[in-house]
């Protein structure tokens, strides 16, 4: 992969820079690379967010500058105004991106799964959280799971519990000092509540959208002036994936020493995270469901079609190693 990804203004690189001197951990912006540097974006800490830990694994060719966000929405405005070349987040936030206008294309998969709805101990089934407190996400994958859970049970979630919003870092904690009842987040929130003894309260999964959860993406802009460079970097993506699933202990061993996360936390939450990257039939109708459901639940204002926003070329023309 030799092709510059870099070539932005002054002005833009300026407005990167404040963006990722926000997000970056050690409050540092990285610095702009030239040559075969790419700069791809992921979040703190979850497992089903680790691709590009292993980029470099099988793709020694090319650098990558790995730059974590708190937030989904993060990485996709990052995409967008060309602060990053590409960003690994959740699926909600690029149809948003979509919703609103914004030049954003999910161009493969990354991960299925990483969610999970628990609670306090005693508390084993959907119905036992009528009238308790519950922790979420507003604007996540893992609260329209956690809306349908409710109302596939009858249980209206405006009126049957109490909603707490809450970021995932805060879920575990909350529910450990008794602020909450039960929360629907994503890992390592639940790995981290079930291994302080909390339980399982409902599979958040048994919903039209299934377990579809995380994806690569870049801005449309990259795909029309850049398209070998786009298909280099989803082939690399899918053989990073293919590594990953193939050595569990090496993707949560690179877990526990990036973010420090607890190795048992880590593990229980891997056993949670389906790795893929293809873009099936299967797939884009879940993504059509979860589409569908966040305009009922007023996270966007217009429906986009998926076609607009996902792009299965490059998945079609992988090369697997």
């Amino acid at each position: 992969m030799n092709t510059p990804r870099l070539a932005i203004t002054a002005t833009a690189i300026l407005t990167s820079m404040i963006a990722l001197t926000a997000c970056s951990p050690d409050g540092q912006a990285n610095e702009t690379g030239a040559g075969d540097v790419v700069r791809i974006g992921t979040l703190k800490g979850q497992p089903h967010l680790m691709h590009p830990y292993f980029y470099e694994d099988v793709d020694s060719d090319t650098t990558y500058e790995i730059v974590t966000f708190d937030t989904s929405p993060d990485i996709k405005n990052a995409v967008v105004s060309g602060a990053i070349d590409a960003g690994i987040a959740g699926l909600p936030s690029a149809i948003a991106g979509a919703a609103a206008g914004q030049d954003v294309v999910v161009v493969a998969s990354a991960a299925d799964g990483g969610s999970g709805i628990v609670g306090r101990d005693g508390l084993t089934d959907i119905n036992d959280l009528a009238g308790l407190k519950v922790g979420y996400s507003k604007g996540s994958s893992q609260e329209i799971l956690l809306r349908l859970t409710l109302a596939a049970a009858g249980l209206d979630a405006e009126t049957d519990v109490e909603l707490v919003n809450l970021p995932f870092a805060d879920m575990a904690s909350a529910l450990q000092a008794g602020r909450i009842d039960a929360f629907s987040s994503a890992e390592t929130g639940p790995a981290t509540a079930l291994q302080a003894g909390a339980t399982n309260v409902a599979s958040p999964y048994e919903t039209p959208i299934g377990a579809v959860n995380i994806a690569l993406y870049v801005a449309g802009d990259t795909i029309t002036e850049d398209p070998e460079f786009v298909q280099e970097l989803v082939n690399t993506h899918a053989n990073a994936t293919e590594l990953m699933d193939s050595d569990h202990d090496e993707w949560i061993t690179r877990l526990v020493d990036t973010f420090g996360v607890d190795e048992a936390v880590a593990r229980q939450a891997s056993e949670n995270v389906w790795l893929r990257w293809d873009i099936d039939e299967d797939y884009t109708t879940k993504v059509t469901a979860l589409t569908s459901e966040m305009l009922t639940h007023a996270q966007i204002d217009t429906e986009p079609q998926v076609s607009d926003f996902v792009n299965t070329t490059f998945v079609s023309a992988v090369t697997v190693n």
